[in-house]
């Protein structure tokens, strides 16, 4: 069985038993580190990248839907929509560097607006995730001048939706946080 079997199988496995999805990402998180850390198992035809946008290559979806693997490709300067989640999420670098910029968004006076509230480089080897709890929004670009590539595990079914954002939020604006002090 090749190295991404055998993730396939374990996932498969973490997520039948998981008491919750709480539970559930972060063990997927340190499993996806650990394989991106050990192998270079990705095909050569998931590792393309397009001039328009991202490129998505699905490489495994459950029979039930309930989870998919894809790999997301990004050339130098390539970003996502500020976005959230229909279902959990992990992410975890393969190669290059991609930077994760996260926000809040705010009611505001009936004209919602969104506030950075952080904002990190995931090198290739490290692996976090998220849940789909409204506190998910997030845009992620390529940080570096060179390929980057991510593996995202979801727990939704990418074949039926196409993607796994939920909603889009980058057409609302960004206020800086008050400084405290």
């Amino acid at each position: 069985m090749t190295d991404f079997g055998a993730f396939i199988d374990e996932v498969e496995t973490l997520r039948r038993r998981a008491a919750s999805d709480a539970d559930l990402v972060p063990k997927i998180s340190r499993r996806l580190a650990s394989l991106n850390r050990s192998a270079r198992w990705l095909p050569a035809e998931a590792r393309g990248s397009v001039d328009d946008g991202y490129a998505q290559h699905v490489l495994y979806v459950s029979k039930d839907g309930g989870l998919s693997i894809a790999a997301l490709v990004w050339k130098a300067g390539q970003m996502t929509p500020i976005h959230n989640h229909v279902a959990w999420c992990v992410v975890g670098v393969y190669e290059g560097t991609e930077r994760e910029t996260r926000y809040r968004l705010e009611p505001g006076d009936g004209s919602p607006y969104l506030i950075q509230t952080e904002m990190r480089d995931n090198c290739a080897g490290g692996a976090g995730g998220t849940l789909a709890d409204g506190c998910d929004i997030h845009s992620v670009a390529n940080a570096g001048g060179s390929l980057a590539i991510s593996i995202h595990v979801y727990g939704a079914d990418l074949h039926r939706l196409g993607s796994s954002i939920n909603r889009r939020f980058d057409h609302l604006p960004i206020r800086q946080a008050a400084l405290s002090g």
